[in-house]
């Protein structure tokens, strides 16, 4: 023997009989002869052994958690590792006889240390220089329950020593193995070991490698099943079942040799499965889970992962929560009907197939009242790794925000003209009021000035221009208004309530971009960063700045829930591993409008699809179902929407250009789905679609009716107006913002009064509470007195241009009818010069 062999061999000398002593075998008189042979070394070791820590603890085993939809269907398995704990009763004696004839034989006959085992492989390794081998069962459980405990502790260094191949290492597990023994029973060790042990293919534990290798469990592994795998044990890694089963077999047929030779199977069944071929056995289940990719549907797995990251009842921050659900073995339940996602999959791609080679689409499906999110899809398909998403494929959703991996969304169109009238209503403007709209016709824009609006919500130009779909203007009904989508009454509207009041109802119902930021702010293009504090009129009136499906659904669910909003949540509950319920508290929900408010605003949206002239009134629900919903595109066609809601139920659906900007993505003579479109608007396709996958999840609800709201909010909350006559704009301005108003200098008229002081006011005696009083400074100059009436008979005057009869609006209750013509064109198409105040290089859109 070398002398390079020689410390190599005392110190194994030394560790043997370290252990020997250790388990009292030297007073015994059987290992005596070979310790003179190690001399001082060995009692050295010796004493070494007895200062070692002998007390071993467990940790609870990492395993799969499962994420179920509210129908209790499995849609995704998230793990660190793939196991599945299961008790002795569940596994298969065949497996046991096969794990314990190839490993450890006399397993219930040692006390945690098979010594001829070991002093096989002593004098095995007394020429190699090597540890290995001779481990018996409860060493191997407690080495992988070191490296089990290191791993999950982030412990690289811990978890490689664990394993690692020195005397020392290996003395520490046997002395650790002896502890096991006399806390544990043979059946808690064993059992131990099946749900812990690795073998392969990321299957750890007999349960997850039975289902990943065999598609069965471990309860009904077959003699040749059970075989296969305990060979594998030795080394996973090489023995890989999936890509290496020419040297499997061998290995288990060596197994099947060690069974028969212990009379764990008969010679028929030893020839049975030793002609059975590996590759042949072999049913490789690949979907039971582990990333979001494996998942029945991954956009919303990978939404559920992330929010689970948020919640604190599982750690204090998201790495621990994280780790919870990886390791946990926790069963998920979402809000998620799947049945209704199929559905909501299937319409979008019935009119916007997968591939289109511009458009893609989107649906959010919420409950209003709990904001259970019940429905997302999209009709991308789901794939990582690209270089460049497509309509085709995408990793990105595109119908939840960044915070869980989403997109900043798409511009909402007229769909945020829902919010003018939440916070019209609100500050008193009466439901069955009106407004009276400036005249303009496509192609004939309006110009509204920059001081129309409040100083921060306004436009950064002189004036904004906006045009309708259609000649229309004057004096109309709110319904109408939203019915027809009208852009310039929705601009004047939001110039008579203060246009600065919509952003803070737009907050309050929950409306954010997709990034999380406040929705609305103007962009300083310099920098591309949102100008705090700062909102461009064409972003809170006619929805220029961007959100997402799921948004959108939730905040619309405010009004079908009589103001109540409530942030999207996809979890219904978690239960542990144990069977104990996590104590999870649900997402607080916030009084966003007043009851009667909400309760105005649905009555006015119910327009849109009850309505002559409605721009999605060929979408009414089936069966006389009520619902209440606004459309919405964007300038240039580039996106387009449909957001509605029955008591039940809220929906946003979005068909738009999610992968670029410029001309060729403007939905302009285009063909989508088979079906030529001269120009796509929010009643086009979205609409359909928001019908159609209602109408699906509608079915089977019963028939509920929306409430009627208050008088107050039918007919407005009008106030005393102090009087100004006489007061100088300075002053006038004091008065009526000390009394909640909002003063507007309209100017100068003829007037006796003195000059510079206020002689009149719009309105006059009473005004809606907080609303836009007008006044007018006099000139001195009195008015011009027109002359006297011819004396011969004449035919009556017309009546006078500036006093308006109109008849009152139908009630909250009716359906009311509109004389205006029907549209020729296709929905609202608001088009404004809406640039922000601070300008630079044009932004590009929001990409999917």
């Amino acid at each position: 023997m070398s002398r390079s062999a020689m410390p190599n061999l005392v110190r194994l000398l030394g560790a043997f009989v370290a252990v020997a002593v250790g388990m009292g075998l030297i007073s015994a008189g059987l290992l005596m002869p070979f310790a003179g042979a190690s001399g001082s070394a060995a009692r050295g070791t010796v004493g070494a052994f007895e200062d070692l820590d002998g007390e071993f603890t467990a940790i609870s085993l990492a395993q799969q958690s499962k994420i179920y939809s509210a129908d209790g269907k499995v849609l995704a398995t998230p793990y660190d590792a793939n196991r599945i704990i299961v008790p002795m009763s569940k596994i298969s004696k065949n497996m046991i006889n096969a794990q314990l004839a190839i490993e450890d034989s006399r397993f219930y006959e040692h006390g945690g240390i098979d010594v001829r085992g070991t002093s096989r492989a002593f004098f095995s390794n007394l020429s190699s220089g090597s540890t290995q081998g001779g481990s018996s069962i409860t060493q191997q459980y407690v080495k992988i329950m070191l490296q089990e405990k290191a791993l999950r502790a982030d412990d690289q260094e811990g978890a490689t020593a664990a394993t690692e191949q020195t005397y020392s290492r290996k003395l520490q597990e046997m002395k650790y193995a002896l502890d096991v023994e006399k806390t544990h029973t043979k059946g808690q060790i064993l059992n131990g070991y099946f749900n812990i042990v690795y073998y392969g293919d990321q299957a750890y534990g007999v349960e997850a490698a039975a289902r990943h290798f065999f598609s069965t469990s471990a309860k009904k592994l077959t003699v040749g099943e059970a075989a296969t795998l305990a060979g594998v044990v030795q080394s996973p890694s090489r023995l890989n079942i999936r890509i290496n089963p020419k040297e499997v077999q061998e290995r288990r047929d060596l197994v099947l040799d060690r069974m028969l030779s212990l009379g764990d199977i008969s010679a028929w069944q030893h020839k049975k499965y030793t002609k059975q071929k590996v590759s042949d056995m072999v049913r490789i289940k690949d979907s039971e889970g582990g990333t979001c990719t494996k998942a029945v549907d991954p956009y919303f797995c990978n939404y559920v992962m992330e929010y689970l990251k948020t919640m604190p009842e599982l750690g204090p921050d998201p790495d621990a929560r994280l780790l919870a659900v990886n390791t946990g073995g926790l069963k998920i339940k979402t809000t998620l009907r799947r049945d209704w996602q199929k559905k909501m999959h299937e319409e979008l791609t019935k009119k916007v197939p997968n591939g289109d080679p511009k458009v893609g689409a989107g649906a959010a499906m919420v409950e209003p009242g709990t904001g259970k999110v019940r429905a997302i899809a999209q009709t991308s398909r789901y794939k990582v790794g690209l270089d460049r998403a497509t309509t085709t494929y995408s990793e990105q959703a595109w119908t939840y925000p960044t915070r869980y991996g989403g997109t900043n969304g798409f511009a909402i169109g007229s769909t945020a003209k829902m919010y003018v009238l939440a916070a019209a209503l609100a500050n008193g403007k009466p439901m069955n009021g009106t407004v009276n709209a400036p005249t303009a016709a496509p192609g004939n824009q309006h110009a509204f000035p920059k001081t129309a609006f409040n100083p921060g919500c306004t436009v950064g130009e002189p004036t904004w221009k906006v045009q309708n779909d259609f000649l229309t203007g004057g004096v109309m009904t709110l319904r109408k208004a939203t019915a027809q989508s009208i852009n310039t009454a929705f601009a004047q509207l939001a110039s008579d309530i203060g246009s600065c009041k919509i952003p803070g109802v737009m907050a309050k119902m929950g409306l954010s971009d997709g990034n999380g930021q406040t929705y609305g702010l103007s962009i300083d293009y310099s920098t591309g960063k949102k100008i705090k504090d700062d909102y461009a009129i064409s972003n809170i009136v006619l929805g220029s700045d961007s959100t997402s499906p799921l948004q959108l659904a939730s905040s619309y669910a405010t009004l079908a829930a009589d103001g109540m909003y409530c942030p999207p949540t996809p979890i219904e509950s978690i239960t542990k591993a144990n069977g104990k319920q996590i104590k999870i508290k649900p997402p607080k929900c916030t009084r966003a409008l007043e009851t009667g408010v909400a309760r105005g605003v649905t009555y006015l949206l119910r327009g849109t699809l009850e309505d002559q002239g409605g721009t999605a009134a060929t979408q009414r629900l089936a069966d006389g179902r009520v619902a209440a919903g606004k459309t919405g595109t964007t300038e240039n066609h580039g996106e387009s929407w449909f957001a509605g809601f029955t008591p039940q139920l809220a929906t946003a659906v979005w068909v738009g250009t999610p992968l670029g900007d410029g001309p060729n993505m403007e939905m302009d003579n285009i063909t989508i789905g088979g079906q030529y479109y001269p120009s796509v608007f929010g009643g086009t396709i979205a609409a359909p679609l928001w019908k159609q996958i209602m109408d699906d999840a509608s079915e089977e609800m019963p028939k509920k009716a929306f409430q009627a709201p208050s008088g107050k909010v039918v007919d407005g909350d009008y106030v005393d107006l102090p009087s100004v006559i006489g007061k100088t704009p300075a002053e006038a301005d004091s008065i009526l913002k000390g009394a909640g108003f909002d003063p507007r200098n309209a100017g100068v008229t003829s007037s006796t009064a003195p000059a510079g002081t206020v002689a009149s006011t719009s309105p006059s005696g009473k005004a809606i509470k907080g609303g836009l009083v007008e006044y007018y400074v006099s000139n001195g100059v009195a008015p011009v007195t027109a002359p006297p009436a011819p004396t011969q008979t004449q035919a009556a005057a017309p009546p006078s241009t500036t006093t308006r009869v109109q008849a009152s609006p139908p009630s909250p209750t009716s359906t009311s009818t509109s004389s205006a013509p029907p549209r020729t064109k296709g929905p609202e198409n608001p088009k404004t010069n809406g640039k922000p105040k601070n300008t630079g290089d044009k932004p590009k859109k929001n990409e999917g």
